[in-house]
This record gives C-alpha cells, structure tokens and sequence, in this order.
C-alpha cells in the first residue's frame, strides 16, 4: 500500500467493473436526476394554417372501422393537435411533427393505441373547452 498517499491508502486493488458502476451511478446520479426530473416534453408550436386534410378519412380506415369516429375528431381540431408533442415512442427516427402527424399520410395512429389513446384525451379536454395550455398540462401529467 502507499502509505504517503492518504486517498490511495483507502482505495482498493481490485476494482470491478460492476463496483465501480455502482460507485459512478451512486455519485453522479444526484447530479443529473434533477435535470432529467424537470425536463418536460417540448411541444411544438402550431403551424399557421393548418387544417386536417392530410388526416386519413373512412376509405382509408376501412380495416380498422372502430377507429374513424377518432380519426374525424383529431380532424376537426388539428391546431390543437398540431400543438402536441407524441409520446410513444414508435415516431423515434422518424420525421413526425405533432400528435396530428399520427394521424395523416401512414396513419401510425391506426395501429398504435398510445398514439390513440394520447389523441382520445386531446379531444375530451377540448371538448370540455380546455385551451392548448390546459391540454397541454393535463396531457404532460398523464403521458410525460
């Protein structure tokens, strides 16, 4: 041991690397939890104009009918859907603006029920008449 060291007096020889994961996760997690804690998701701004023609209608839902009275919903409101960020996960990697964006050219709402379930609570909020801040809030809460 190297006695003239006092911190290499305390440490061990054997270090492994399970251990010393350990000891990095035990000393820098504080660190960056809080950041990690607060960060909300980033939701985008609606695009001036926009409108829900490019929401998939009926004849495109024809093998998942139970789905059209959603998909005519989010049609009816697309600034407000175009003011959400989605949260599942299937848009990684790909170039989908807003929750609105679920719904229109492949229509991966048509086979993602967290896409479906995020735009189901869009519209009862709106419905009840709920602004995009207020939507906003209670889909960050629940989905965030």
């Amino acid at each position: 041991m190297n006695m003239q060291n006092p911190m290499l007096f305390h440490m061990h020889r054997d270090v492994t690397r399970r251990g010393f994961l350990g000891t990095l996760a035990a000393t820098m997690g504080p660190l960056l939890l809080p950041k990690v804690a607060n960060a909300a998701p980033k939701h985008p701004v609606p695009r001036p104009g926009i409108n829900g023609d490019y929401v998939l209608k009926k004849k495109d839902l024809a093998k998942t009918p139970k789905l059209i009275p959603l998909f005519d919903s989010v049609r009816e409101i697309p600034e407000i859907m175009d003011g959400i960020h989605c949260n599942c996960g299937c848009s990684d990697g790909v170039a989908l603006y807003s929750l609105l964006s679920c719904f229109e050219a492949k229509g991966m709402a048509r086979t993602c029920g967290v896409c479906q379930e995020e735009a189901r609570l869009v519209v009862k909020l709106h419905k009840e008449g709920k602004s995009l801040s207020q939507i906003r809030a209670a889909y960050d809460a629940r989905f965030a």
